[in-house]
């Protein structure tokens, strides 16, 4: 059979069905290329799903051309009976398009790679395990990179960028102000009344600001400054390295002898470390004012309310809020650095970098500060 000139007629291809006692069969017609062959192999494909254990008999006479794509077709139809041990005939093909089906089925076959057989529960803990430790040991040992780091900082102070850094102690703290102030107050005002409810029934309300000046500086004002830096510092930070990464940004500083950690990563984990201290205290002091409100609006004067703060508070519990802050800030600038180096190739793999930086910092937050409440109870300060 000699390919013909295609016409407008002529470049379709049609597949017609018939079932008989026989089985199926299929006749193929007209120009059978990848231009006009989609039609057929859907129309296959939906043959073979509803048919799957009917034998094949295909007709060919009636095609004029044939590509790779139509040949691919009838190897399908062979090795989908080959599969399920179905007989399927194919009649009528010319030569020159036998000749191309049979160097089809002298090609070798890959093996079909059966899937992983499925994990039991102990399995599924075991690899989550060490996944959790195989995490944990980069974080450890990204700390030991972030140590050497500064040490080499400290040493060859030029190679400091102080410009950097004052942007990224600006995009830190400054620009976070505003959240801070109004997140401070809010909830300065919101303890201040839950606590007023029940102390209102033995007539001790005026303590309410003891408690929630104890309550702001000691805890919550640091925990709550650094769950506003790691959701937007530090994930800020993980995507805006995974970027660079994706980008091949870090390989450009790698092969002109700069150190990622050093270059990108010391400048943000400072201006965490030196920020997160100073909107905590903005926090604390938005926290006073929200609950003095309340103070006020219960009937007492301004100076019972300040006498009652002063009273309550040292050095002792504003030190431990700042030392506080100062390991919350620091941690939170490493983790948003170290999972925007991780970060991998893919569309997604910036948001994955920053929503692995805000979990890991928040369950760090939480378990570092039950390290402090621990130290803090049996230091007995």
């Amino acid at each position: 059979m000699t390919p013909t000139r295609p016409t407008k007629s002529s470049r379709r291809a049609s597949m017609a069905v018939s079932r008989g006692a026989e089985g199926i069969c299929v006749r193929l017609a007209g120009w059978l290329d990848h231009r006009s062959g989609a039609p057929v192999w859907r129309k296959t494909l939906r043959l073979l799903d509803a048919s799957p254990t009917t034998p094949i008999r295909i007709e060919t006479d009636g095609l004029e051309h044939i590509d790779g794509s139509g040949v691919a077709l009838l190897a399908y139809y062979q090795e989908y009976g080959r599969t399920h041990q179905l007989p399927v005939q194919i009649h009528g093909l010319a030569p020159q398009y036998a000749a191309i089906l049979e160097r089809y089925q002298a090609q070798p076959r890959a093996e079909r790679i059966a899937p992983p057989p499925p994990l039991n529960l102990i399995e599924r803990m075991g690899r989550v395990t060490l996944e959790i430790a195989g995490d944990v040991g980069e974080q450890v040992a990204f700390l030991g990179r972030m140590i050497l780091a500064f040490i080499k900082t400290a040493l060859r102070p030029q190679r400091f960028r102080a410009g950097d850094f004052l942007h990224l102690c600006e995009l830190a703290g400054a620009n976070a102000m505003g959240i801070i102030l109004m997140l401070g107050f809010l909830f300065g005002l919101i303890m201040a009344f839950s606590s007023a409810m029940p102390l209102k029934q033995f007539g001790v309300e005026v303590y309410v600001s003891d408690l929630v000046a104890i309550v702001l500086v000691r805890v919550l004002g640091p925990f709550i400054t650094a769950i506003v830096v790691a959701g937007r510092t530090g994930s800020a930070y993980a995507a805006e390295i995974g970027t660079m990464k994706i980008n091949n940004e870090l390989d450009a500083l790698t092969v002109m002898n700069l150190d990622p950690a050093t270059f990108l990563a010391v400048p943000r984990v400072l201006a965490t470390l030196v920020m997160t201290p100073l909107l905590a205290t903005l926090t604390n002091i938005a926290g006073l004012a929200g609950s003095g409100l309340v103070i006020l609006s219960l009937g007492y004067p301004l100076v019972t309310y300040t006498t009652h703060v002063q009273g309550i508070l040292s050095l002792t519990d504003v030190g431990v809020g700042l030392v506080k802050s100062l390991v919350f800030g620091g941690m939170i600038g490493m983790v948003g650095c170290l999972r925007g180096l991780q970060a991998q190739s893919g569309p997604g793999a910036v948001g994955l970098a920053a929503t692995r930086a805000v979990v890991t910092a928040i369950v760090l937050l939480v378990a570092i500060e039950g390290v402090f409440s621990v130290v803090l109870y049996y230091l007995d300060i």
